[in-house]
């Protein structure tokens, strides 16, 4: 079970808003022998605490997969020029809530 968020800003834009939990490595891909073997049930289950326009911005730019191998820390998401782009338009959006 997913805790609550500690913080109530995004983990992406660092807005305060309401947040949901993103699987760092989706859930798709977890029955998958390579995830499987390769990552413990706890660490399929990590994930990050973002805003919804930050969440539709992840899975809008890439799809599981390239999510599960190539994006799967919160460092790599941020280093991603693409989302780097949409962190920077979002952080000057009003919160809607």
């Amino acid at each position: 079970m997913r805790k609550k968020p500690e913080k109530q800003a995004c983990e992406l834009c660092q807005r305060r808003a309401l947040l949901t939990f993103h699987h760092l490595i989706p859930r798709k891909v977890h029955r998958r022998a390579r995830f499987q073997k390769h990552y413990t049930p706890e660490q399929l289950q990590q994930g990050i605490w973002v805003c919804y326009p930050c969440h539709r911005a992840i899975h809008k730019r890439h799809d599981e997969m390239t999510l599960a191998l190539q994006f799967n820390s919160l460092d790599q998401l941020i280093s991603d020029p693409d989302l780097a782009a949409h962190i920077t338009w979002v952080k000057k959006q009003k919160v809607q809530c």
